[in-house]
């Protein structure tokens, strides 16, 4: 048994209860993954980060769900730096970390933090019948077709015809299964929904419906966010080089995000997401080497 200081960072926000919340778990990244999620699901947060030592960056940062541990997630990849910030951990407006979905730049505006992530990789297209079935929608509420897009995580990236669809859908475990065992051998995340309507004073406005044992929804995701802005101006739905994103209103948790390509709707070299975050606890945790 060890002791790790940690700290819960509510991330896209600039309040606490507001956007998505993560625990960052300071220099655990050596922890195996059962102790990881094992955490994670004490806390009922979604995702939680655990920091360490890189030999290619200037820091090394794994992410965990409750059931499995991923290459990348953009809300604690926020989190993480809003936290080694508030502890006096970076010096100067940059820092580059290591994650499992490659090294990810991340540049440090004020109170703004923004992470490049990677080139998106467009992956198959998706029958919208299925992804209907899995969000208990008609088929006829999918706007344009739903595409498996990746900027460090990939998601099946799924355009809503309006917010009455987006609030109206409900999550079928079993057509989710039919749906994921398209992309056998791939870690592909439930459909990320979006709307080309913001609901405050943004341009989208977007939800992600999670499965067991994940919390039922997430309140922001950064990685996400990445991947449906990428689909976006690939497919011509997005003119603006840069948008506010908005995601988590309907929990209560509203966040928002500034994302930006970079490159030409044709040729994207990557996708800039960038917010704020809020330290809401800081402490210390007693974590086994094993389970």
């Amino acid at each position: 048994m060890a002791q790790y200081e940690f700290d819960w960072v509510d991330a896209f926000t600039d309040r606490p209860f507001g956007g998505n919340g993560c625990a960052v778990v300071h220099q655990g990244a050596h922890l195996p993954e059962a102790v990881a999620c094992a955490y994670v699901r004490e806390t009922s947060l979604v995702e939680c980060t655990f920091t360490g030592q890189s030999e290619v960056a200037d820091l090394k940062v794994r992410y965990f769900l409750a059931g499995q541990e991923i290459p990348f997630a953009g809300h604690p990849t926020l989190a993480t730096v809003v936290a080694l910030r508030d502890r006096g951990l970076i010096a100067g407006n940059s820092l580059r970390l290591e994650t499992g979905a490659g090294v990810v730049d991340i540049a440090l505006n004020g109170a703004e933090i923004e992470m490049t992530q990677v080139a998106p990789q467009f992956g198959a297209m998706v029958d919208p019948a299925l992804v209907a079935a899995t969000l208990g929608l008609p088929k006829e509420a999918i706007a344009a077709p739903p595409q498996m897009v990746s900027t460090g995580l990939p998601f099946v990236i799924t355009v809503l015809k309006d917010h009455a669809a987006l609030e109206a859908a409900t999550l079928n475990l079993e057509a989710l299964q039919q749906l994921l065992a398209r992309f056998e051998g791939q870690d592909v995340m439930e459909p990320f929904l979006v709307t080309l309507k913001g609901r405050d004073t943004g341009d989208t406005f977007s939800r992600l419906l999670m499965a067991p044992p994940n919390p039922p929804e997430d309140p922001f995701t950064g990685s996400a966010t990445g991947a449906m802005a990428a689909y976006l101006w690939h497919h011509g739905l997005m003119s603006k080089d840069s948008f506010v994103a908005e995601q988590g209103h309907l929990m209560g948790r509203p966040g928002q995000a500034r994302v930006t390509r970079v490159g030409t709707p044709s040729d994207i070299q990557g996708v800039k997401v960038a917010g704020k975050g809020f330290v809401l606890m800081r402490g210390t945790v007693d974590l086994p080497d094993q389970l």
